[in-house]
């Protein structure tokens, strides 16, 4: 990828955290439905980020995702993740079939693909695309200190047409998520410069909520009608602000416990015509379930139910936003 590659960041960046879909031409009919966005504004389709569940294995993540009432999983692909991306071509299809079988879609995956030339990073576009996944998020980008941010846009812009022709030609949809804190596409506003135009099927935005509210306080309606017309899947969490350890922080919250106005964005996402598929994260304290642990400090049943109660207000809210 050139001399850009030094400066990205594949790394998570917090501990706490862990299009409108288009209709791509020239492919077989099956998959032109699966990339369409979603009709009805009753039919939203709920993914639970599967990290919440990386104490389980694939036949039993899949079965408690589909008993709770999920639609499916938004799959850890990445380092530490429920499939490694050095084992892609193994172990994808495993976690696919156990998903499948329980009624799942396989749709969404996170990974840190980022490098369109990266063998790597090819070989787990072309694993999820033969297995009809068709949304992925990628990884982070940083800013570094040694070029001015103009500089970095350009090469980062670079670096999104490269993916997005990769993206093309394995018919997915790339989603960069935006990421509170000092990192790419933070602002929202520093996103569309860099992104494809909005009219791309193949490389977008994956709008955080939580994220963005963190970052744009008061104004993030005005992010959200920026942003809008690049949204290609969406993450739904929530948080407030609290006081740790002598300072204020975002601590996160069970939906509807925090400062996300849901009913606004619902009601927003309706107005701009946004319905694609959503990935339900869980960041507040749950044992360790909420950091991806392989091990939890509590119940499985308290992990699950509060997954239930998250998923009852997310679709609640949605049906009730006018």
């Amino acid at each position: 990828m050139g001399k850009g590659h030094d400066y990205i960041s594949r790394r998570h960046f917090s501990k706490r955290t862990a299009a409108a879909l288009c209709s791509v031409p020239f492919m077989p009919l099956h998959r032109w439905n699966a990339l369409s966005s979603n009709t009805s504004e009753e039919d939203i389709k709920v993914h639970l980020f599967s990290k919440h569940l990386q104490f389980l294995g694939y036949e039993e993540m899949s079965e408690v995702a589909a008993d709770i009432g999920f639609d499916g999983l938004d799959l850890t692909v990445r380092p530490k993740g429920h499939v490694l991306p050095e084992n892609v071509q193994d172990d994808l299809p495993k976690a696919v079939e156990a998903m499948r079988k329980y009624g799942l879609q396989p749709k969404m995956m996170t990974t840190n693909v980022l490098d369109a030339h990266a063998e790597i990073d090819q070989q787990v576009l072309k694993t999820a695309s033969k297995l009809g996944l068709t949304h992925y998020r990628t990884g982070w980008l940083s800013y570094p200190e040694d070029r001015s941010i103009q500089e970095s846009q350009e090469m980062y812009k670079s670096l999104f047409k490269s993916l997005e022709a990769a993206n093309e030609k394995w018919g997915l949809i790339g989603c960069y998520q935006n990421h509170a804190g000092n990192h790419v596409g933070a602002p929202i506003w520093d996103l569309p410069p860099m992104l494809p135009g909005p009219q791309s099927k193949y490389l977008g935005s994956q709008y955080d909520i939580r994220h963005a509210v963190v970052e744009g306080g008061m104004s993030w309606e005005l992010d959200l009608r920026l942003i809008a017309p690049y949204i290609r899947s969406i993450v739904i969490k929530d948080f407030k602000w609290g006081m740790q350890e002598g300072q204020w922080k975002p601590v996160n919250t069970p939906l509807g416990e925090g400062m996300v106005d849901f009913g606004r964005y619902f009601s927003l996402l309706k107005k701009y015509g946004i319905n694609v598929p959503i990935s339900l994260h869980l960041e507040y304290d749950l044992g360790g379930a909420e950091h991806g642990a392989q091990q939890i400090s509590i119940d499985k049943k308290v992990v699950y139910a509060m997954m239930k109660k998250d998923l009852t207000f997310l679709r609640k809210a949605w049906k009730a936003a006018e």
